[in-house]
């Protein structure tokens, strides 16, 4: 259209109300760059011709579980960054549905929003990629391997590595994980972590020790007691988030042991509540504010026409060292644990 202009010796906006409002447009007008339109062989867009003009300002976001604290901050973040650019969110809680995910995505086809930005990843790969050629899309801490979108979250799979070598280094061998659901990428990184951990370190994974979970403190409560059921139960548990870990450490407690001195617990997220809870909580600190300004402005980007080269955006986890793990432990045996 620029180039129509410039030709015409006419305004871009003036090209634009000979194509959409040529009635307000004088004869010699409209003909110059008619003339000019045909020259060049010019072929508006008119889809996103009526996607710019029927702008929202309004971002969509769809979140898995707006119960979880996890996501508390990583909204603030996006919420900060989109009011700071002129922009309004609008939140989808899918409650881990995928039919309601896509009834939010409805919005986008509805003209309701100019975007999305997914903190869950329930859809196939090939419907992802194909809504993001047809609607500026990111996805935030949840992910999907070789994606062409932007992502922004942590490496879960080195820093369930990080939290595990963490109870390994304490002197820890019988060592427990409670995952998240296993149909959820991050449970299976982090679960992929905890495995290298302990393969690295010669030590034996015990099938029993591997329990899943469902994201919330009954059911870290539950699978703790699991675990404790056993003959031979674990001294320290690595779990998936902060939430199911607070249940591990009352089951452990309802159970007549100590945590950290039976059991040693590291947690995920690092939660407000991993700070005050009693034994302070271990955990994996993820960026979680940062997370959502930085999914934000890489949205704005997209929605205002630029591109996104790099796809993939890890950013800095950190493990918080509390009381939930205790110290070393003193002349661990180590070697009557190590595989053969």
């Amino acid at each position: 259209m620029s180039d129509v202009a410039k030709l015409a010796n006419v305004s871009p906006a003036t090209v634009s109300r000979v194509l959409r409002q040529p009635d307000l447009v004088s004869k010699e007008t409209k003909q110059k760059v008619m003339e000019v339109i045909k020259e060049l062989n010019y072929k508006p867009d008119m889809s996103a011709s009526q996607l710019r003009t029927r702008e929202t300002k309004i971002i969509l976001v769809i979140v898995p579980d707006i119960t979880s604290p996890f996501f508390s901050k990583v909204l603030r973040g996006i919420e900060h960054t989109a009011v700071e650019n002129g922009y309004q969110v609008i939140l989808g809680d899918t409650e881990n549905d995928i039919e309601r995910e896509k009834d939010y995505i409805d919005l986008l086809y509805r003209k309701q929003a100019d975007g999305a930005l997914l903190l869950t990843a329930r859809m196939n790969k090939e419907n992802l990629e194909n809504l993001s050629k047809k609607f500026p899309i990111v996805l935030a801490c949840e992910y999907l391997d070789n994606l062409d979108i932007p992502t922004v979250s942590i490496d879960n799979v080195s820093s369930a590595r990080k939290a595990t070598e963490h109870l390994i280094q304490l002197g820890h061998t019988k060592i427990a994980h409670i995952s998240g659901p296993m149909n959820i990428i991050l449970s299976r990184d982090r679960l992929k972590g905890f495995q290298q951990a302990m393969t690295h370190n010669h030590l034996k994974i015990n099938p029993a020790f591997i329990q899943e979970g469902d994201y919330g403190i009954d059911s870290g409560y539950d699978q703790m007691m699991k675990l404790l059921s056993l003959d031979n139960h674990p001294d320290a548990v690595f779990v998936f988030n902060d939430e199911m870990a607070l249940g591990a450490i009352k089951a452990i407690q309802d159970h007549g042991l100590i945590v950290p001195d039976d059991i040693a617990i590291v947690g995920f997220d690092n939660l407000k509540i991993a700070s005050i809870f009693s034994p302070l909580m271990t955990t994996i600190d993820q960026p979680k504010y940062e997370i959502g300004q930085k999914a934000t402005k890489l949205l704005l980007t997209l929605m205002k026409g630029g591109t996104v080269k790099k796809k993939k955006f890890v950013l800095k986890d950190e493990l918080i060292v509390r009381e939930s793990c205790g110290t070393k432990i003193p002349n661990p045996c180590i070697e009557d644990f190590i595989s053969q």
